[in-house]
């Protein structure tokens, strides 16, 4: 005889650090029913971008949405209010702004995957992934003299230029970082805590991310192609080797390959822009006020950023607007446990790789 229960699953959960609550109904051990809400941990960083700083001061404010893709939250405002004072930023600064956004991308799939591996009770390969993700973060500090809030975009370019010892630096570190992802790659395809016990789970089929409007890893382990930096122009990615990273699986295991691979293809990027960065300034001066609205979009890591941004020729903006990956993602999260034995909803929920922080601004 079948029994159905409700079983919540947040906020305080080991496998989920974030202020959003899962409610299962299950039936046994089988999840039937989902509800979720997101809570309310509302910032007022909008309201604030528009009220108490003026629009040359709110890429640093935005920075502050999230810890985990700061530069690609100051780096897509940053680009809108370049638009709308039409400024052009030169070659070089564009080549250490995608620089600072792969490595952040870096980062964060790396915590996305020991969080993985510890929701499947291998704490081994989470402290070892958390241990090698240091790497990283020395590099970002060497760039921008923060491990965390960077600050190091600004209107018209960057706020620090590279020397060629600091880049020397970086690439030994990156040819380490790199050896040591090949070793995670082999874990994640050979070993059964991480490959077989999650292949088949927490599926998102093709037709399914796109109903539920999937982005990022997420719709890309799905099969769907879909990466902002595939259509963006305003960034060299084309000619610094990006490779779109795709998957037909959609389970847990498809989202981690995808995260994988992707950091490879990001460690790529970066050993290019190394070593050809261009000549030149890495700002521009720019003048006037913003006026008029624009739209931005940028691939963080967890899927497509967004922001829009109002000015009306003062200081103080008229409006700016961030749409957020998981914000986006929500209704294919909550699919997602459908049909899904209880147990694994741990492992599900790691493998989506929520932000909450970002999601309620």
């Amino acid at each position: 005889m079948k029994k159905t229960i409700n079983i919540p699953l947040g906020s305080q959960h080991i496998s989920l650090l974030e202020p959003v609550r899962f409610k299962f109904e299950c039936e046994n051990e089988k999840i039937v029913g989902v509800d979720s809400d997101v809570g309310f941990v509302h910032r007022g960083v909008e309201k604030a971008c528009t009220t108490r700083f003026k629009y040359d001061a709110v890429g640093y404010v935005v920075a502050r949405v999230c810890g985990l893709c700061a530069i690609t939250h100051s780096l897509s405002y940053t680009v809108a209010i370049e638009q709308l004072l039409d400024v052009e930023v030169s070659k070089k600064a564009k080549y250490l702004r995608v620089l600072l956004l792969e490595l952040d991308r870096i980062h964060s799939h790396m915590l996305c995957l020991s969080h993985t591996c510890e929701s499947a009770g291998f704490e081994a390969m989470f402290m070892r992934i958390m241990g090698d993700r240091e790497l990283i973060m020395e590099i970002q500090e060497l760039l921008t003299g923060n491990r965390i809030q960077f600050d190091y975009i600004s209107i018209g370019g960057v706020n620090r230029d590279i020397s060629l010892e600091t880049a020397k630096k970086i690439v030994n570190s990156l040819d380490i970082v790199k050896q040591k992802v090949l070793g995670y790659i082999d874990e994640f395809t050979n070993n059964w805590s991480l490959s077989l016990k999650f292949k088949g789970i927490g599926a998102l089929t093709l037709d399914e991310a796109y109903r539920f409007n999937a982005i990022g890893p997420l719709a890309r382990a799905s099969g769907l192609h879909i990466d902002v930096r595939n259509e963006i122009e305003y960034l060299p990615y084309k000619e610094l080797g990006f490779k779109m990273q795709t998957h037909t699986d959609g389970d847990i295991n498809a989202r981690n390959i995808i995260r994988l691979n992707e950091i490879l293809n990001s460690l790529e990027m970066c050993n290019n822009i190394l070593a050809g960065v261009p000549e030149g300034e890495i700002v521009v001066k720019s003048k006037g006020k913003p006026s008029g609205e624009s739209l931005v979009r940028f691939e963080a890591p967890r899927g497509e950023l967004m922001y829009f941004v109002k000015g009306n020729a003062t200081a103080m903006l008229d409006r700016v607007r961030i749409k957020t990956p998981t914000f986006s993602s929500i209704p294919a999260f909550s699919h997602i446990f459908m049909g899904e034995n209880y147990a694994d909803a741990p492992a599900i929920l790691a493998s989506f790789d929520p932000c909450l922080s970002c999601t309620a601004k």
